[in-house]
Order: C-alpha cells, then sequence, then structure tokens
C-alpha cells in the first residue's frame, strides 16, 4: 500500500509543475515576442514481478508480464515556437519578424543573446538597443540629422534626413538554430545558445528560410489565454484524482487496521 503513496504524490507534484508552467505563461501573456512552454514527462521504473514470455509451465509462454509502475517525472520544458500575432504599433523602431529567425543582441561582456522582442531604442549615442540598454548585433547608429528611419524586409536600415535624402547605416541580420526548443531562456526575453539548441546560424531577412521584418509591428506572445486556462483545470484535476489516491490507500490501511483491533 505504501507503493501507492509514493506513486500518487509523484503525480501529485507533476501536476504542481504544471500548473506552475501553466502560471508562467498566463503571467507573460503580453510580453513581446514571448514563447508558451509546456511541461513533458516520463514514466517512471517499474517493479517487475514476472516477465512476459516466462514459461509458466512446460512448453507454455506467459503472453504478458506483470510490472507495477513508480509514478512520474517532469523530463524537460519544452518552448512552442508558433507565431504569435503581429500588432500594427506605428513606430519606426518597433520590427517583427514573420517566420523564423531571431534578433542578435550583444551583451556587455561580448556574448551574444537572441530575441523576438523586436521593441528596440535609441540609447544616449543614438545607438539602437533593447529596452534594456542592450546593443542590437551590428552596432547600428541613427545620425542626430535622421527624421525618419525605415527597415526593409531584408533588415536593411535607412536614415532619412529631413531634405528626403536616404542614408544606410546597417542591415539587422538574424539567427536560427537547428533546435530552437534547446535555447536557455535567460530573463529580460532574451535567450541564450547551448549545446542542445546547436550552433547559431546567421543570415539574411527573407532569405534561405529565414523570416521577412515588417516595420512597425510587434510580435505579440503566442499564449493563448483559452488553452492555458484549459490545461490549468486538467492539472487541477489530475492533482486531486492523485490525491484521492492516497485518500483510498489512507481508508484501506485504517480497514486493515481495524480487523486486528
Amino acid at each position: 500500500m505504501l507503493r501507492a503513496f509514493s506513486t500518487a504524490a509523484t503525480g501529485m507534484a507533476g501536476q504542481q509543475m504544471t500548473v506552475d508552467v501553466i502560471a508562467n505563461n498566463l503571467a507573460n501573456i503580453n510580453t513581446t515576442g514571448f514563447k508558451r512552454s509546456q511541461v513533458d514527462f516520463q514514466d517512471l521504473m517499474y517493479h517487475q514481478l514476472a516477465k512476459a514470455g516466462a514459461e509458466t509451465v512446460s512448453g507454455i509462454l506467459a503472453p504478458t508480464g506483470f510490472e507495477i509502475g513508480s509514478g512520474v517525472r517532469p523530463a524537460s520544458t519544452t518552448k512552442v515556437f508558433t507565431p504569435g500575432e503581429l500588432e500594427n504599433t506605428g513606430r519606426d523602431l518597433d520590427v517583427a519578424i514573420s517566420g523564423d529567425g531571431f534578433f542578435q543582441i550583444t551583451m556587455p561582456d561580448g556574448t551574444l543573446r537572441y530575441t523576438r522582442d523586436g521593441s528596440f531604442k535609441l540609447d544616449a549615442t543614438r545607438r539602437l538597443v533593447t529596452s534594456q540598454g542592450f546593443l542590437l548585433s551590428g552596432g547600428i547608429t541613427v545620425p542626430q540629422d535622421a527624421v525618419k528611419v525605415s527597415v526593409g524586409s531584408d533588415g536593411t536600415v535607412t536614415a532619412h534626413k529631413a531634405d528626403g535624402t536616404g542614408t544606410n547605416i546597417g542591415t539587422i541580420n538574424l539567427a536560427r538554430f537547428p533546435n530552437s526548443s534547446g535555447l536557455s531562456s535567460e530573463g529580460d526575453n532574451l535567450l541564450s545558445e547551448t549545446e542542445g539548441s546547436g550552433a547559431a546560424i546567421t543570415g539574411t531577412a527573407g532569405r534561405d528560410g529565414f523570416g521577412s521584418l515588417q516595420q512597425g509591428l510587434l510580435e505579440r506572445s503566442n499564449v493563448q489565454m483559452v488553452t492555458e486556462l484549459v490545461n490549468l483545470i486538467k492539472a487541477q484535476r489530475a492533482y486531486e484524482i492523485n490525491s484521492r489516491a492516497i485518500r483510498a490507500g489512507d481508508d484501506m490501511l485504517n480497514t486493515a487496521n481495524r480487523l486486528i483491533q
């Protein structure tokens, strides 16, 4: 009976983690470029009382075995990179990726991070940076006399002066990965490369499988509130039914205890 207690406890712990992940998804429902996560589970080791195919009597083999499971464990969390809705903001420095790819961000120590958040700003030296002040890779600087900035679908950035002339001031290149779900979340809407993600592949937006850029738009979170609430209800019910299994085991032990009193 104690096996039922520990098995059901693993189920409760797993569903608690599911609720934690759903809560994070819902908390980031308005986070630009956020990608929802889901929990993947695996069953635990089995106690094998009899093997399938074992000889029961002379010349007769058992068609099935006798195994009792030990419960479940969370194996991983997987980011789901389905596209989010594109929202029109009208800002020249808001850029969305339509398709595959990530913006490359240079950190203060020179390492690269990656993001789908294209809400760029100008710092004190008029360089394109993220909301946290991290530099957009390529070091694009907008001239003081520029009255408008345009970003082409291929990432070409042009600064326009008051007289109507335009100057190419750089290109926003994108990166993509063999396994985007293997990227590590670092907070601040940033992701980092890992052994699981594979090395970054860089290229021009709109070519060779990279998504194109759209100026004046932002990609919103791909979290669907209805889906998350349904998953939350399922997790709550699964947690409840596992707690009932513990209660049933306790009732059975209590009954057995009364028999010997």
